[in-house]
């Protein structure tokens, strides 16, 4: 089981004693950023009473938290749909790879082809200059 700390710290002017796993100082950050909500809440309206301002305070940052909540759905959705195009990408550019080398085959089979074709052609040339010759020549 993980150590508890008890910390003391001081919000609104009062001094409570916190226990929690966390570090002294992460217990005392948050205790800070509490302390920080409750005297934004009392400097805009100083007739509200330290637990007034509390509780203003904590439905504040229930709204934050339930407005982050949201934001982090929305994000998880947006990254789930990335994925998805990214894994949607990497396979059409591997088939896109796969064809490329399909394509450079057919391509070096397509230069021996014409090659081939060339030499016949040549051949072909050759032999038809050769029996214009000797037609010429009787």
């Amino acid at each position: 089981m993980a150590e508890k700390n008890k910390v003391t710290v001081r919000i609104a002017g009062n001094e409570y004693v916190l226990t929690g796993s966390e570090s002294p100082e992460y217990i005392q950050r948050i205790a800070l950023f509490v302390d920080r909500k409750v005297l934004e809440i009392t400097r805009k309206n100083h007739l509200l009473s330290t637990s007034m301002a509390s509780v203003l305070t904590a439905i504040n940052m229930a709204d934050e938290l339930f407005k982050t909540g949201e934001e982090l759905k929305e994000t998880e959705a947006e990254l789930a749909e990335l994925k998805k195009k990214y894994q949607d990408l990497k396979e059409e550019s591997q088939r896109n790879k796969t064809e490329n080398v399909k394509l450079k085959e057919r391509e070096s089979q397509l230069r021996i082809e014409l090659t081939r074709r060339e030499t016949e052609l040549k051949e072909v040339r050759n032999t038809i200059n050769t029996i214009s010759n000797k037609k010429n020549n009787y």
